[in-house]
This record gives structure tokens, C-alpha cells and sequence, in this order.
């Protein structure tokens, strides 16, 4: 999370996104969670959150989409209510979300919004506490946020919540595109069916061409378990796959419940020629050409967005 501290003025946070190179389901548990074994990777895709302290005691929100909530349904109210309870905070806290990242895409947006608070707050009030200390606090307003505290490339398994840093994804392009449609992520896990039929994809092998540095490797097992249930209703996920692969990309997926798509490509160029082609699909509404999360790439992503 970068962030920007000065006494008396906001801190300014980015909230960064994440697609995932592989998304397997083990089994659904008793308690009704299902485990999971899921290759997660940040992207140079984010919103901007600014926190404020003040004396009204209070938490105010706003953001730039008029349909999302301000109020405790906000995982972003939730976040700062925690820290502002554990540690006994009187002084109030406004916090302005600046949405780029598709809302209910598979791309953790309200997720990472919750991750930067976390920090934010953390920073905001000087109150020392550790990563770990932040992802438990995390882990019990949803199960993405612990991984968008600690970004980058990473292993999540259990129901998310158990994480193991992995090599970085070597130097590419993402080609993220999303659809004008929304997938809830409670109705894809409720219409998974787990048989001898299901494919799963080959989480084990990513792990070890990331170990590589081997993209094409990595690119050749995309995998999500997901796409079964969401391409049912929405052909369109398919057909922006296939756009990618005929216009250069490596390989193409859908990230988590849906409905985004990304592509991996070894050019930026290569991703810009994609995206314009992608454009002229109907169900298209926001495409963003970006880096992935590595502190040494500082390329500033391409977003448009239909209109």
C-alpha cells in the first residue's frame, strides 16, 4: 500500500487490484466455506482511498460511484469501525474511495479498498501494529483482504486466508477487460458442481514455472474452476477470451467469480492492439492494459472506459 503522511494533512492510499493465474476449488466444507487453492497476483489497477482524522467522532464516507454504499455495508466503514474499537480512537475518520477498479468483477476491489483502511488507519494513528496483526484483523470482514495487505504474488489457500509469497510473475502485460454485467460471487460458489468431470487447473505447475521465471509456463496453466458456472449465463466471457488469444495474447482467463477477463501479453503494444479489438465487443465497458504489481515497473496504465 503506498501511502503519503503528513501531520494534519490526508493520507492518500492506493488500493491495488488482483486477477488470479489459477483458481482451483477443492470441496466445499461443513461450515459451508469452500477450500480453495488459488494463484493471486496484484495489478497496476487501483482505486484511491484518503483518509482524513477529525473531531466529529464519527466515520463519513464518499465516493465517486453514486450506487455503492457509505455506510457500514461499505467494507471500507468496517475496516476503519475495527481499528477505531480495538484501539479506543474518539477522533473521527472521513474516507473518500475513488473507484478505477470494476465493482463485482473478480478483481477484489472492495476487498482491497478494506486492505488499504486497514493500513490507512494503522498509519494514520501511529499505532505500530504488524502486517500479520492487519490480515487477522482482515480475515474477519472477508477472506481476499489478508492477500491485498499483502499483495504481490502469492499462494492462497484454506479459504483464502493461508498465504505463501511465490516469485514474482515474470515481465509482462495484462489486458483486463470487463463486461457490462456483474456476477454475484455467493450465486457462482452456489452453482459449482465439483465431479470427476471438473477440470482442475494445474496450481502445482504454476507455482514451479514461477520458480522458473517461466511466463510461457506460467500462461499455459491458466486455470479457473469458476468459468464452468459464469460462462453458462454469459458467452461473452468466451468470446473476449478468444479476441485475446487471436490478437497475441499468451493465454486468456477469467478472473475469479467473474465476469473480467485478462490476457497475458509480452508487449504493451501487443495488449493495446487487443483491447482495441476487444472494444468493439458489445458487452464491453472498461478495459485497462497494466503492469503487474513490481515495485521496479513504473509504467502508467492504460484505462478506457465505454461509455
Amino acid at each position: 500500500m503506498l501511502f503519503r503522511s503528513f501531520m494534519g494533512q490526508p493520507l492518500h492510499l492506493k488500493a491495488y487490484g488482483k486477477v488470479n493465474l489459477g483458481l482451483d476449488v477443492i470441496r466445499r466444507r461443513e461450515d459451508g466455506y469452500h477450500e480453495v487453492r488459488m494463484i493471486m497476483q496484484t495489478v497496476k489497477l487501483y482505486d484511491r482511498i484518503i483518509l482524513e482524522r477529525n473531531h466529529s467522532g464519527r466515520i463519513s464516507l464518499r465516493t465517486n460511484l453514486p450506487y455503492l454504499p457509505v455506510n457500514e455495508k461499505n467494507l471500507v466503514y468496517r475496516a476503519i469501525d475495527i481499528i477505531r474499537r480495538e484501539y479506543g480512537i474518539k477522533d473521527g475518520v472521513s474516507a473518500n474511495i475513488i473507484k478505477r477498479i470494476p465493482v463485482a468483477a473478480g478483481m477484489a476491489g472492495g476487498s482491497t479498498d478494506a486492505a488499504a483502511a486497514f493500513v490507512g488507519m494503522n498509519q494514520l494513528f501511529s499505532l505500530n501494529i504488524t502486517q500479520e496483526k492487519l490480515m487477522e484483523y482482515g480475515v474477519s470482514l472477508g477472506a481476499d483482504i489478508p492477500y491485498c495487505i499483502m499483495r504481490g504474488t502469492a499462494l492462497s489457500e484454506g479459504i483464502g486466508e493461508i498465504l505463501t509469497p511465490l516469485p514474482p510473475v515474470p515481465g509482462c502485460w495484462f489486458l483486463i477487460v470487463k463486461p457490462g454485467f456483474s456476477m454475484s460471487t455467493k450465486f457462482v460458489y452456489e452453482h459449482l458442481t465439483l465431479d470427476e468431470h471438473t477440470v482442475h487447473p494445474d496450481i502445482d505447475g504454476m507455482v514451479d514455472a514461477l520458480g522458473r521465471r517461466d511466463l510461457d509456463g506460467v500462461a499455459g496453466r491458466l486455470g479457473n474452476v469458476l468459468e464452468q458456472v459464469t460462462k453458462q449465463h454469459y458467452p461473452a466471457i468466451d468470446e473476449l477470451k478468444t479476441i485475446m488469444n487471436k490478437n497475441g495474447a499468451l493465454n486468456s482467463l477469467m478472473s475469479g467469480s467473474g465476469p473480467t477477463v485478462f490476457g497475458i501479453f509480452t508487449s504493451r503494444e501487443k495488449a493495446e492492439n487487443a483491447a482495441r479489438a476487444c472494444r468493439r465487443h458489445p458487452a464491453v465497458r472498461q478495459t485497462a492494459v497494466v503492469r503487474p504489481f513490481n515495485k521496479s515497473l513504473h509504467a502508467k496504465p492504460s484505462v478506457h472506459t465505454n461509455r
